[in-house]
């Protein structure tokens, strides 16, 4: 036999031996594979994927049998990927939701469609965010609904293990590498004060600093942009109150001497109160963007494809309000 005629004949038995393997190999214990690894914890895997925790273990031990390898050992933290089950683990968000967008279509028609989107925000995202979804999006999808979260310390942890589809944030440098980042606003500070305050229509910063503030830790009681646009002067504003929320802290500078740094959106509708009156902020107190972030292993998914591009199409809008 030629050289070639035996290239072909190892091709052709490569070919046949990969085809077995394949037909042999369940793909949905991929699935349990993925999600264990991102939960870490056998029960909460079960519970995500709707099955009894014995069924998930005999999984997993069948996914050692294929792959000979352990891919998950347990450690006093939940259970830690093996360099091969870390491997596995990366190729599988690339190849899982593609397979996805193969099996069930190239498209999402979110008019007929069934989906659920986990959205965690800040409340800023929230106050500007969701009065849209419910006017604009909903009333063109009968059956799609969305879960929007308050922002928490797990946020990240919650998207990077699936927990959530998007995280929306102000862009305060916090953000981890490993996600997909756009903006999909940007928006401005303002000064929110009692009406009778002495203040004109921009505060400086000198009376900004001899001032007393309402702090707006939304983070965990990680520093906030105004914080770090401060430390980059060298600077440091007194915090004389710490609220969860920018709704509660415009409506608590009301009859004080307090003032409450928000997102200029926010600020709008203390307008609306005549017991207050809204400024503009010291010039070194710069705008700043807003991000959505995901997960890149749902690039190719088509219904996250159609959520993000619902949320720029949110921000175009706000754009131009």
């Amino acid at each position: 036999m030629s050289p070639c005629g035996l290239f072909r004949q190892c091709i052709v038995r490569m070919f046949t031996m990969r085809v077995a393997q394949l037909r042999q190999a369940d793909l949905n214990l991929l699935v349990v594979f993925t999600v264990l690894a991102e939960e870490r914890n056998v029960s909460r895997a079960a519970t995500r994927l709707f099955l009894s925790q014995p069924a998930v273990s005999r999984a997993l031990q069948r996914l050692r049998d294929t792959f000979h390898d352990d891919l998950l050992v347990r450690t006093p933290s939940g259970y830690e990927p093996t360099p091969q089950g870390q491997r596995l683990l990366q190729e599988l968000e690339i190849t899982l939701p593609r397979l996805d967008r193969l099996l069930s279509g190239a498209t999402f028609d979110a008019a007929t469609e069934e989906a659920s989107f986990r959205i965690t925000a800040t409340d800023n995202a929230s106050l500007i965010v969701c009065p849209l979804i419910s006017r604009v999006v909903l009333p063109r999808c009968g059956k799609i609904t969305f879960d929007i979260s308050a922002w928490h310390d797990g946020a990240f942890e919650a998207l990077e293990r699936g927990r959530i589809d998007l995280l929306l944030n102000a862009d305060d440098g916090t953000m981890p590498s490993q996600f997909a980042t756009e903006v999909i606003f940007e928006d401005e500070f303002a000064c929110v004060v009692a009406k009778e305050s002495g203040y004109s229509q921009r505060i400086t910063l000198k009376q900004y600093l001899q001032a007393s503030h309402i702090g707006v830790a939304i983070l965990g009681g990680r520093q906030t942009i105004p914080e770090k646009r401060l430390a980059d002067l060298g600077q440091k504003r007194r915090i004389a109150m710490s609220v969860a929320y920018f709704s509660a802290a415009i409506r608590s500078v009301a009859g004080t001497q307090l003032i409450a740094t928000v997102p200029k959106r926010i600020a709008d509708y203390a307008a609306e109160n005549p017991a207050l009156k809204v400024l503009k902020p010291p010039l070194e107190m710069s705008g700043f963007k807003y991000l959505m972030a995901w997960h890149p292993r749902v690039n190719s998914d088509a219904a996250h494809g159609w959520l993000r591009a619902t949320l720029r199409e949110i921000g175009r809008a706000l754009s131009l309000a």
